[in-house]
Order: C-alpha cells, then sequence, then structure tokens
C-alpha cells in the first residue's frame, strides 16, 4: 500500500528518536523492575525467614506474571491497539510495585510481584512490535536492538540500588521498589502523545487515521532534516484488509498453521533458550556470589561490573543485526553465551567469576537484542502483537523454572552443574536458528509476511 511505502521511505531522524527513547525508558524501568529482584531476595530471607525454595518462588513470581501479561498484551494489542495496550500495562505495573514495597508478610509480596510482573510482561511483549511498525526496513534492525538496548541501563540502575540502597537504607529493599515505580508517572504523561501504529490502523481498515498519522510523521521527519522526502517506491506486497478479531484460538491455529509452524517453533524455541538462561543466572548471581564467600556488599559491587556488561552487549548486536542478518547475529551471541557459560562454569575465584559472569553477560543481552528486532518481523501486521506476545510468554516458562530449577538443585549440581546445565541449554538454540531461522534483514514487514499475489485476506489465513 502506498500509506505504508511513504511509512517506509522516511529516514530516521528525531521523531523516530523520539519514539526510541520513549519506548525504551518503558524498558529501562521494566529491566530495574526484572533485575532488583535479585537483590531483594538475600533481605526478604532474613525478613520472614525464608528458605531457598520460597526464594526461588520470589525469583519466579515477575516471570511468571510477565507470561500471563505477555499473552494478555499480545491479544489486546491486536484487537484495541498497541497504544492503549502499552498505557494500561504500565499503570498496572506501577501500582503492584508500590504495594510489593508495603507488603507485610511473604504471602502478599509473592503475589504482588506476581501482578507487578503481569504489568511489565505486558508492556515489554508491546513496545517492540508498536515501535517496529514505524521504521523503515533498512534501519529496523539497529532500531529495535537498540530499543532493546534500554533493559541494560534498567539493570545497571537495579545494581546501583541494590549496591547503595538496599544494604545502607532502613527497609531499603523496600524503597528500592517504590524507586522503580514512581518515574513510571511521568512515562504515563510522556506517552500521551505517541501515535497509534498506521500499520494496526490500515489493518483495521482505519485508513483516513492511518493517513493523519503518517501525513504528520512526514512533515516532522522533513522539518527535522531539512530536506526534501525520498520518492515514494512501488509497494510489491499489501497487508490484509479483511482481520478477524484475534482471540487465543485463533492466534494458535494460525501460528501452528503448515504456513506458519516452521517460524513459530523457531522463535518460541530462542525464547525459551535465552530467557532460561538469563533468568537463571541473573536471578542467582548475587546469591551464588555470596554462597561462595563473598560478602553481601562485595557481590553487589561484583553484580554490577556483570550488569555494566549489559550496555556493549546490546548496542553491538543491535549493530551487527544490519550487517549480519538478525539469524546470524542471534546464533553468533548465543554461541558466545554457550561458550561464557562453560568458562563460568570453571572458574573458583571471585574475580575470574566475575570477569566470566561479565562475558555471558555481554552475549546473552547480545542475544536479546537480535530476538527483539527478529521476533515481530516474522508474524503477519494483523497478529503480530499476538505473536511477539506469546513467543515472549513462551519463553517466559523458562524464566519461571530456571530460577526455581536453580534453587533447588544447586546444592546438589553445585556452582560448576548450574552453568553446564545453561551451556547445553544456549547450545541447543544455537543449532535451531542457524538450521531453521528465517533471513529479514532488509526486508519490509509486509513482504516478510505477506509477499505474494494475490494475497489473502487474515479470514482466509486462519481457516
Amino acid at each position: 500500500m502506498t500509506l505504508l511505502a511513504r511509512l517506509d521511505r522516511l529516514p530516521l531522524s528525531r521523531p523516530h528518536y523520539l519514539l526510541l527513547f520513549i519506548g525504551g525508558l518503558g524498558y529501562t524501568f521494566d529491566g530495574m523492575d526484572s533485575a532488583v529482584v535479585a537483590f531483594l531476595l538475600p533481605s526478604a530471607k532474613a525478613a520472614w525467614g525464608l528458605d531457598n525454595g520460597q526464594l526461588g518462588l520470589i525469583g519466579s513470581a515477575t516471570p511468571f506474571g510477565f507470561l500471563f501479561g505477555a499473552i494478555a498484551a499480545g491479544l489486546l494489542g491486536d484487537r484495541i491497539g498497541r497504544k492503549k495496550v502499552m498505557m494500561y500495562a504500565l499503570a498496572f505495573y506501577a501500582v503492584f510495585s508500590v504495594l510489593a514495597a508495603f507488603s507485610p508478610n511473604y504471602e502478599i509480596f509473592l503475589g504482588a510481584r506476581v501482578l507487578a510482573g503481569a504489568g511489565a510482561g505486558a508492556e515489554s511483549a508491546i513496545i517492540a512490535p508498536f515501535l517496529s511498525e514505524f521504521v523503515p526496513a533498512k534501519r529496523r534492525g539497529w532500531f529495535v536492538g537498540a530499543l532493546a538496548g534500554f533493559f541494560s541501563f534498567g539493570f545497571v540502575m537495579a545494581a546501583l540500588i541494590g549496591r547503595f540502597i538496599v544494604p545502607t537504607v532502613p527497609e531499603g529493599w523496600r524503597v528500592a521498589q517504590l524507586i522503580t515505580a514512581l518515574p513510571i508517572v511521568m512515562l504515563l504523561w510522556w506517552r500521551r502523545s505517541l501515535p497509534e501504529s498506521p500499520r494496526f490502523l490500515v489493518a483495521n481498515g482505519r485508513h483516513a487515521e492511518a493517513e493523519k498519522i503518517v501525513a504528520k510523521l512526514e512533515r516532522d521527519v522533513e522539518k527535522a532534516t531539512g530536506r526534501e522526502l525520498p520518492p515514494v517506491p512501488e509497494a510489491d506486497a499489501q497487508p490484509a484488509t479483511e482481520t478477524p478479531k484475534v482471540n487465543l484460538f485463533s492466534a494458535l491455529k494460525f501460528l501452528w498453521s503448515p504456513a506458519m509452524a516452521r517460524r513459530t517453533a523457531v522463535i518460541w524455541t530462542v525464547w525459551f533458550v535465552i530467557t532460561f538462561s538469563y533468568y537463571g543466572f541473573f536471578s542467582w548471581i548475587p546469591t551464588l556470589l555470596v554462597e561462595r564467600g563473598i560478602t553481601v556488599t562485595k557481590s553487589f559491587e561484583f553484580s554490577i561490573i556483570i550488569y555494566l556488561a549489559q550496555i556493549p552487549g546490546y548496542f553491538s548486536a543491535a549493530w551487527l543485526s544490519e550487517r549480519l542478518d538478525r539469524k546470524h547475529t542471534i546464533a553468533l551471541y548465543l554461541a558466545g553465551s554457550a561458550v561464557s557459560a562453560f568458562w563460568l562454569s570453571q572458574m573458583d575465584a571471585p574475580w575470574s567469576i566475575t570477569l566470566a559472569g561479565a562475558v555471558l553477560s555481554f552475549f546473552l543481552n547480545g542475544t536479546y537484542a537480535g530476538v527483539y528486532s527478529y521476533t515481530p518481523e516474522v508474524f503477519p501486521t494483523w497478529i503480530r502483537a499476538s505473536g511477539t506476545g506469546l513467543s515472549s510468554a513462551f519463553g517466559r516458562v523458562g524464566s519461571i523454572l530456571a530460577p526455581t530449577i536453580i534453587g533447588l538443585s544447586s546444592a546438589s549440581l553445585g556452582f560448576a552443574g548450574v552453568f553446564g546445565l545453561t551451556t547445553a541449554v544456549l547450545a541447543a538454540g544455537v543449532v535451531c536458528v542457524v538450521v531453521f531461522g528465517l533471513s529479514t534483514a532488509g526486508r519490509s514487514l509486509e513482504e516478510l509476511t505477506e509477499h505474494g499475489a494475490p494475497v489473502k485476506t487474515a479470514k482466509e489465513m486462519t481457516k
């Protein structure tokens, strides 16, 4: 469609970077919320006399909520729009984060963490597909990879909170949760100005609204660049314009249909592998360091170093994803993660653990940059949010299992066994994406998902 071709030919400029910044701040606070839990575990253990199994449940609470939030966000995003889901999810997260901060006992704290995780999961699942629909094909890999990179800032901030707030301020572990929730109020205000996705509007027959948004974006880009816009290329693929109301059954039926099953299987496997490994590592690294004889304060200092390695991990992968293609970037960083996890399993000195952990952090987060870019590209517009949400949700199964499995088995497996297991999981992910993954770099969303003549309607594709 000419309208979407007009959108795709716009050069990246200030209006796009504003979208990146506002969406990225959401990921920053999501990252803070996810990461800060690791620094709350020692305090929660002392406050309520918890055992490792109960600590594992706290570590699994946020990703458990993420699972349901991601599913709901995807389905609602394809029905009522991406923007509304982003706003509601953020408010939901903030409310229950505050409730968790004031929890009088373990049970209420656990429940509040689950519900806060649902809000964070809903937002996390909707931002990438939403913003990917504004970005030209030749820069989409970098843009969405850089967007995911904002998670790293949240993790570093959480590590700083864990080092300087949790152990030094009275009830510091409660204050930490308030810090992660309160800035959300400002972000909600900023997001009121965000436009709805033109691709979502076109797919739902709301062409006049989409025209206004694209026309305004064209004016803003022209003003920002000070140059005439590039000519509009001929569009060689059309989005489906008859769209059914998406529900969980119809979404799963389409995603696992013969036309989509391979793509879905690869995406779901990669999400599971990286999320299992990521949460298994980051949820327990401060506690494992303490068990190696390192003080709580010193373990938090080591964690800051490990978390800082996320930043170059994300942004190097964002840069590479447009040069190596998304699938090759994911495979490269998964392979680096597997080697790093094995290296970590062989270390026993504090500084060698920290160095190996930092390298593992670099590669794990680089993988995420590729995965966040890759996932929205393989699903059609009418079901993009649901496809991304369900993929993310399946990954969250790994994040639910990992902290609990490590918490219950660390005594028998030991430090080496925990990260040896992680190595095997990561190696399986490398094989999957290299053998079965789809190449997406430089191709428009319509070319990737709806190319061909004639284009079937969404109703025909779900029959």
